[in-house]
């Protein structure tokens, strides 16, 4: 144990020394009135009070003893022989306080033998040491292990944190190489079908794009209104690539675009979108992302849908763009958030995701 007592730990011994001094000194005072005492016996009420200033004063013996010796079960024994020797400590400093002051105020009748008389105040106090002894030991022991207890959840909670900060940063930096393979990959393919003009477009808006991805800052959550312009940037690339064949439609309310959503998260909807619904029509085909509030404003849903032949939604998805967004929701927000694939009623795949809403003013 390595907590101490600081000042504003002996200010609350001063005080709660204080309640039973206070109780003391008026039970002298009263027991005086109803014994029909003449005169308040001031000195009786003195010694009575300063009795327990005496065990204030005495208290740091057993907090140096709780912290050097802490309660351990593999040493049972020693702790309590070393306690009970701080027990008697404890009795004899009070006795030779109260023997003192007794003397001082004249309020313990003296015998003339200073061995028999300091004897038996020891054994007088006896007693009540042990029991307050044990009694104060027993609160410096729980606040003590009370704090660590605090201590180690503190802790814990800080390496859970540091822990998923720093998954949410490695699912991060693995979805950007696999962002800038399949881009890649399709620049290569219109510079094979020798589409010089869409190649060069497209590497000029894929530049602009991995800016913002390679050199944009590491935020996990990014307001609504951002994550849309870069999805408008990457459509933007796909259209040069399928031309006119990627129609793009827009559902988003307004009163959402500064909500917090995790950075990339509908990058690899979109992308699913792309390569199972449009790249598999040999005519034109729609891409729709929408964006609503749902649960009576408590969850913020963002949806992307396509009107392809769409994959088998039951299947399971081993793909790193949808694995790496299911990982990055259920670190951000736990069983609160979840990612759903299902067919569309005419056709085609609907990919969203559901998460608890927080705007970005209150964060």
């Amino acid at each position: 144990m390595t907590t101490t007592i600081g000042r504003p730990r002996w200010h609350l011994i001063a005080l709660a020394s204080l309640v039973p001094a206070t109780l003391s000194a008026l039970d002298a005072y009263f027991q005086s009135r109803l014994g029909g005492a003449q005169r308040v016996p001031w000195p009786n009420i003195i010694f009575s009070s300063g009795e327990w200033l005496f065990v204030a004063a005495l208290t740091p013996i057993i907090i140096t003893l709780a912290h050097r010796v802490p309660l351990r079960r593999d040493r049972l024994g020693r702790v309590l022989a070393i306690h009970t020797i701080g027990a008697l400590l404890l009795c004899i400093g009070w006795a030779t306080l109260g023997l003192t002051a007794g003397r001082l105020l004249h309020t313990y009748p003296w015998q003339g033998h200073f061995a028999i008389d300091y004897l038996s105040w020891v054994m007088t106090s006896v007693p009540w040491s042990v029991v307050l002894y044990f009694a104060l030991l027993g609160c410096v022991y729980a606040f003590t292990y009370f704090a660590e207890a605090r201590e180690r959840e503190a802790q814990q909670s800080r390496l859970a944190a540091q822990l998923a900060e720093a998954r949410l940063g490695a699912l991060r930096m693995q979805l950007n190489p696999h962002f800038l393979f399949n881009s890649l990959n399709a620049l290569a393919v219109l510079v094979r079908d020798q589409k010089t003009r869409d190649a060069s477009r497209m590497l000029e808006l894929l530049g602009g794009v991995l800016r913002q991805v390679l050199h944009g800052q590491k935020r996990q959550e990014v307001p609504l209104s951002d994550e849309l312009r870069f999805i408008e940037q990457y459509l933007a690339i796909e259209q040069v690539r399928f031309s006119d064949r990627l129609r793009v439609s827009w559902s988003i309310d307004d009163l959402l675009r500064d909500a917090l959503v995790p950075e990339f998260v509908l990058q690899p909807l979109v992308e699913n979108a792309v390569r199972h619904g449009i790249a598999r029509r040999s005519e034109a085909g729609t891409i729709e992302i929408s964006a609503a509030a749902e649960r009576g404003g408590g969850d913020i849903v963002l949806a992307v849908r396509d009107d392809g032949p769409g994959y088998d939604v039951d299947a399971p998805t081993t793909g790193v763009g949808l694995a790496n967004t299911r990982a990055r929701l259920e670190t951000l927000f736990g069983a609160a958030a979840r990612l759903e694939l299902r067919r569309g009623e005419n056709g085609g795949t609907i990919a969203s995701v559901r998460f608890p809403l927080r705007r970005a003013s209150n964060d």
